[in-house]
């Protein structure tokens, strides 16, 4: 309520610019205070009735002690170079497997070999947790993957390196997919990076909401990297038909604790390119062996 004149009976509780009364009114607004905003010689106030003036006062005094606290923000990261080589890198990958299935090399269902699915009777092929995220039903299962991949690998290549940030995806999708086969029903089969994908979206989640937990901000603040991570998945990994809903969270939790892990251990460390190319050929050597695995009955008939 706005007035000129000074309301008798009323006190008053704060004095400043007509912006900052109208800033400390929504204040008083918020805990139900009546109050009045007076001008009068060429100044604003805020006014309150005498009996809670006090009240009115802590709460402003409160409010005012909170603007003056200095926002802590975490430490900078600066950005690595070679995010495209890493992209560049995955692409190649998800292509040349999707051509080798397309024309069955080694006359071989490279799907029935390489999906993943629940082992009968106990029996689980390991492998298939890596040989899975790079097999894909169709020509747009491909593309999807493939151009959310890149965007979201990109980011975290530029956290963490190339090599570590794509041997780090490969962990944590490879480890969602053990745990789908591990708790899916018998007869499921799934196939596709988007665990994966979903996990680097995790590790960036995981990540991010580990550095700003312990920051004296807002609760909505703090765990934005995680409800922000979890409505991406919401939107993007849930919903549609043949959806493995199942894969994308078991990924996408999984690289949630890795961010997590990653962050508490106050990654990344150092800047060697020797450990970028380490991690990503530790990557591609994993893809290669599990497929030579998958791959060796067809071999040795050859």
């Amino acid at each position: 309520m706005l007035t000129t004149d000074h309301p008798q009976g009323y006190a008053i509780v704060f004095r400043g610019s007509r912006t900052a009364c109208l800033e400390f009114g929504l204040v008083l607004e918020a805990k139900a205070i009546p109050y009045e905003l007076l001008e009068y010689d060429a100044a604003w106030a805020l006014s309150v009735p005498p009996e809670i003036a006090i009240t009115a006062g802590e709460e402003l005094a409160r409010y005012a002690q909170e603007r003056t606290i200095r926002r802590e923000r975490p430490p900078a990261l600066v950005p690595f170079a070679g995010a495209a080589a890493g992209s560049i890198g995955y692409t190649v990958v998800l292509l040349l497997i999707a051509y080798c299935a397309g024309i069955s090399l080694f006359g071989v269902d490279w799907f029935a070999v390489g999906a993943l699915e629940h082992g009968m009777h106990g029996s689980h092929d390991w492998w298939r947790a890596v040989t899975a995220l790079t097999l894909h039903l169709d020509q747009l299962h491909l593309l999807s993957n493939l151009l959310f991949g890149v965007g979201v690998g990109a980011v975290v290549s530029s956290m963490f390196g190339p090599g570590v940030a794509w041997a780090s995806i490969l962990a944590a999708g490879v480890l969602g997919n053990c745990l789908e086969m591990l708790i899916a029903p018998l007869d499921h089969r799934a196939v596709g990076a988007s665990t994966a994908v979903f996990a680097a979206l995790g590790l960036l989640s995981g990540f991010g909401w580990r550095r700003q937990l312990t920051l004296r901000e807002r609760w909505m603040y703090r765990w934005a990297p995680l409800i922000a991570g979890a409505c991406l998945l919401t939107l993007l990994g849930v919903g549609a038909e043949h959806v493995d809903v199942l894969g994308h969270l078991l990924g996408f939790l999984s690289g949630v604790a890795l961010g997590w892990i990653y962050a508490r251990a106050g990654m990344p460390r150092g800047r060697d390119a020797r450990v970028q190319w380490a991690a990503a050929g530790a990557a591609l050597t994993v893809v290669l062996a599990a497929w030579f695995i998958a791959l060796q009955p067809a071999i040795k008939l050859l």
